[in-house]
């Protein structure tokens, strides 16, 4: 075993931490990870990184690890030569499948290109961030073509799933209906080749994500859970499908339901593992928990929705300009707003509102959200209800 191998799963057993649990958290397979902690293969430079994060290790392993490891050559056993044919033979097909025009440090450039991708996702325009995923996942499809590895061709297959299902979220945002059911197809494919079962229950969860916004309420639910079906145990698949489950049936009036998916989502998230770099779309982080309970809340009519709605307005910086608000700060004035009117706080509705609105950061699959607001004020004859209206009108144009 080697040194890294050895002090790795020493610091993980000294925080109580498992091998799936650790590969979970720096969202590596476990496969890949099972083998470099028991020697059999060499760390890359990130997993280093991501391991010296996740047990604050100080840099020490990423200190044994100099750079980009490759596969070493075959060699016989000490005593033996290669020679005969079948031996021959051997060595050829293992220089085949170690052969490859990728490289580890290509993979490694793209995976984090990825994960930069999808923590740009709550403060990025959809369009400017579809081109770059669009880019990324055409360079995907090429090195696809090339020469690659049996575990290269793999973390490109996966990588491909991962950014289809990005693009897909985008093309939901957008409400492009057409696009985003060929890129879940792309995901859902790539994932089956893969044998990647978190990225196939992302694509059930993106697809229950775009039925609750279009108002089939059911079939969210019947996604949700498919996705949860499938999910692997702890991960944060889990969580989201769950969530979605939960708003879906607060939007049917299934209140118990909705309290009861509420309950299941703080339940998976109270044994996750905080990821390095928070906000990634297809990653837990806590304050993910808060904005579904807000949401789920203020969709039963549960004047409880305002303290979470509030804690996630709350973790914005005073002063933060709006047009850089992460979206789950807009979503969260709506959940706010739609609070207050239940309560006959109307003032304070309208404001939170019309924040939300000129926020300029609103994507157009909430749309039906803000006129489901402004309907509630035009039926309280509110004296703000026709600039609420012009401001929505204004987001349609």
């Amino acid at each position: 075993m080697t040194e890294f191998a050895t002090r790795a799963r020493a610091a993980l057993a000294e925080r109580g931490m498992s091998m799936r649990r650790a590969a979970r958290a720096l969202n590596f397979d476990p496969t890949y990870l099972s083998r470099v902690l028991s020697g059999k293969q060499a760390p890359s430079v990130n997993l280093a990184r991501g391991l010296d994060q996740l047990v604050e290790a100080e840099g020490t392993l990423a200190a044994l690890v100099s750079g980009p490891v490759r596969s070493s050559p075959v060699q016989p056993p000490p005593g033996e030569g290669v020679g005969s044919e079948d031996d021959l033979e051997a060595v050829e097909l293992a220089r085949r499948v170690e052969a490859s025009d990728v490289g580890t440090e290509t993979l490694e450039c793209l995976e984090a290109a990825f994960d930069g991708m999808a923590v740009a996702y709550q403060t990025a325009q959809p369009s400017a961030l579809l081109r770059d995923v669009r880019r990324h996942s055409a360079y995907v499809t090429k090195l696809l073509d090339e020469r690659t590895t049996l575990g290269e061709h793999r973390r490109l297959l996966i990588l491909g799933g991962w950014l289809s299902l990005l693009a897909a979220t985008l093309h939901v945002d957008l409400r492009e209906a057409g696009a985003a059911t060929s890129r879940l197809r792309t995901a859902a494919l790539l994932a089956q080749h893969a044998e990647h079962p978190e990225i196939r229950a992302w694509a059930y969860e993106t697809q229950a994500w775009r039925a609750l916004t279009a108002g089939d309420y059911q079939r969210a639910v019947e996604l949700s859970r498919a996705a949860q079906g499938i999910a692997p145990r702890g991960g944060s698949v889990a969580v989201q499908a769950t969530a979605q489950e939960g708003r879906a049936r607060a939007r049917l009036g299934e209140k118990a339901a909705a309290y009861g998916a509420i309950e299941r989502v703080q339940r998976l998230a109270s044994t996750m593992v905080m990821r390095a770099r928070p906000e990634h779309h297809f990653q837990y982080d806590p304050d993910k928990a808060t904005s579904y309970a807000a949401t789920t809340l203020a969709w039963i009519g549960d004047p409880a929705a305002e303290a979470p709605a509030r804690e996630v307005i709350g973790h914005l910086p005073p002063g933060t300009d709006s047009a850089a608000w992460p979206r789950r700060i807009v979503t969260a004035h709506l959940d706010l707003a739609l609070t207050l009117l239940s309560l006959g706080r109307l003032d304070e509705a309208t404001d939170a509102a019309t924040r939300a609105i000129s926020s300029g950061r609103l994507l157009p699959a909430n749309h039906w959200r803000v006129l489901e607001i402004v309907r509630a004020v035009e039926a309280r004859r509110l004296p703000e209800a026709r600039e609420l209206r012009e401001a929505y009108e204004g987001l349609c144009l």
